[in-house]
């Protein structure tokens, strides 16, 4: 059977992108085509012009939404969506609010350094890394700490990353979402089928396993 492709279009600074690729983790744990997936990472930075060493995240959110009480009010919300989903925020531990074009950057690295599942690993460790470790995943430092976690080479990584290599295909997937209509994240693309938000493992299922079918005819 021909592998069935899947697009994550996705950004590390969006609480329901984690939730999503749990949702997605379990569906295809749940499906039985997961050996039969393709994945692909597409990135869709949600703030392009924020400043490369991020913002404080009390002011940032504050000016965002009207009031640092407000932000909060939402954050426990997001607390409260994540615990049914098994992915924790800690909002207290998150001091910054990042630029996450780095960390596209290195996911669009990893695919050709690392297997799948890896590459997999990683995209869920820098998530982890900044809603639930409150770590800054928009510093240089942190990601290539993340990245030798997982069994890259952080000189390897870091001379990426401290070139102007991986931008161009950034800005190439970006122009491919907006064609797509993609308009916001997350958005999940199984074998053509857009499949916009978090939804339920039920939804990303039965996606995946019509794929299959159809794959298998």
């Amino acid at each position: 059977m021909q592998a069935i492709q899947v697009e994550i279009h996705y950004d590390f600074s969006c609480p329901w992108c984690w939730i999503g690729q749990r949702n997605l983790a379990a569906a295809l744990a749940d499906s039985g085509v997961d050996a039969a997936v393709s994945m692909r990472y597409v990135p869709f930075g949600l703030n392009p012009s924020m400043p490369v060493e991020g913002q404080e995240r009390r002011a940032y959110r504050t000016h965002k939404f009207g009031s640092w009480a407000r932000s909060q009010l939402m954050a426990a919300q997001m607390t409260a969506a994540g615990l049914a989903a098994g992915t924790p925020f800690n909002y207290d531990k998150v001091l910054r609010t990042p630029n996450t074009r780095l960390a596209h950057r290195l996911m669009q690295l990893a695919p050709s350094r690392a297997e799948p599942r890896t590459t997999a690993a990683l995209y869920r460790a820098i998530y982890t890394a900044y809603f639930a470790e409150g770590r800054d995943i928009g510093s240089l430092d942190t990601l290539v700490a993340i990245a030798a976690e997982h069994a890259l080479d952080a000189g390897e990584v870091g001379a990426y990353l401290l070139s102007a290599a991986g931008n161009p295909e950034i800005d190439v997937a970006r122009d491919r979402a907006d064609k797509l209509g993609v308009q916001a994240v997350p958005a999940v693309v199984i074998d053509g089928n857009a499949i916009s938000g978090a939804q339920p493992p039920a939804v990303f299922r039965h996606a995946l396993r019509s794929a299959a079918q159809r794959k298998a005819a």
